[in-house]
């Protein structure tokens, strides 16, 4: 392998953002530096030294890593495929973190499904599979509300995800149907809480709370990615978020080294997960530094 790729541990990226510097203004891939940065320096510490680098290189042998955490492969779902057929022949290669039956479950939101059997709520979810076609009207008529929130069964970044209601229904489901031909959709309903409180995010690592943080929507909007100009502030959980983070995680078989709980309060304010997030999180480390430490040492635990 050529010297300049040598190291313990690779942090796998995409194109996009394998650059070491950010430009002055772009504060996109400063706050992904920062991130890699602090958890670096934590790995550093316990002996394992570590590169970035864009999963979908060429001249990679990945079996001179010990390990290969996914970080920001944010461009999975956009080329599917590929990284289905790359994520297939790597395992073979060097272990992965998280490990590749949590990464293939969690991929796809059908996993709300299993999380709902093991007892965990979740935002109810209707899914409509590939090849199929949706009737808006009627699925807002079957929900009793007047609201639902449609989206990719494999995506990210609020991709192709639209709130519906009886004035727009007819302009989305053309896109939808559509999009159908070569992707499965869910139709879950909008919760005015997202509005209102926003979408609370939790940290853990070996199954441990770390962290925080809550996400707002921009005004007259209710995607809370800022992608979309969404905002990030600090959240001190309750101790029921916290539990109720911890048994959503509990129930991943195996335990995920690291994830999320991304989590929203129904129209009766009870807890149901939005989403699970264990392939490729935001993790905010630079909002809580400590939470690297507890990042590292979970991979070093992964490693034996």
């Amino acid at each position: 392998m050529n010297p300049k790729y040598k190291a313990d541990i690779a942090l796998l990226t995409d194109h996009r953002y394998e650059s070491m510097v950010a430009l002055p203004g772009d504060w996109y891939l400063g706050n992904i530096l920062e991130d890699d940065q602090l958890l670096q320096k934590e790995l550093d510490l316990l002996g394992l030294s570590s590169i970035r680098l864009d999963w979908a290189r060429k001249d990679i042998d990945w079996s001179h890593y010990k390990c290969a955490i996914f970080r920001t492969t944010w461009d999975y779902f956009d080329r599917f495929d590929e990284f289905s057929q790359w994520l297939d022949a790597i395992k073979a290669q060097t272990k992965l973190c998280n490990p590749y039956s949590i990464i293939k479950w969690n991929m796809d939101k059908h996993y709300l499904k299993d999380l709902d059997s093991r007892g965990i709520p979740v935002v109810p979810s209707h899914f409509v599979e590939k090849g199929n076609s949706i009737n808006i009207e009627e699925e807002l008529s079957k929900s009793g509300r007047d609201e639902l929130v449609i989206k990719p069964c494999v995506s990210g970044a609020a991709r192709h995800t639209y709130r519906v209601n009886k004035s727009n229904f007819s302009t989305v489901e053309t896109i939808i149907n559509e999009l159908l031909r070569k992707e499965s959709f869910v139709c879950q309903p909008f919760f005015e809480s997202v509005l209102t409180q926003g979408e609370d995010t939790l940290m853990l690592f070996g199954g441990e709370y770390s962290h925080a943080i809550r996400k707002l929507a921009k005004p007259g909007d209710f995607r809370v990615q800022d992608d979309h100009g969404g905002t990030v502030h600090h959240h001190q959980p309750d101790a029921d978020q916290i539990e109720f983070a911890k048994r959503a995680m509990a129930v991943c078989d195996p335990l995920p080294s690291y994830g999320r709980v991304d989590m929203v309060r129904d129209n009766q304010g009870n807890l149901a997960v939005m989403e699970l997030e264990l392939i490729e999180p935001e993790l905010w480390l630079r909002k809580h530094p400590p939470s690297a430490k507890l990042f590292a040492k979970a991979i070093a635990g992964m490693i034996g």
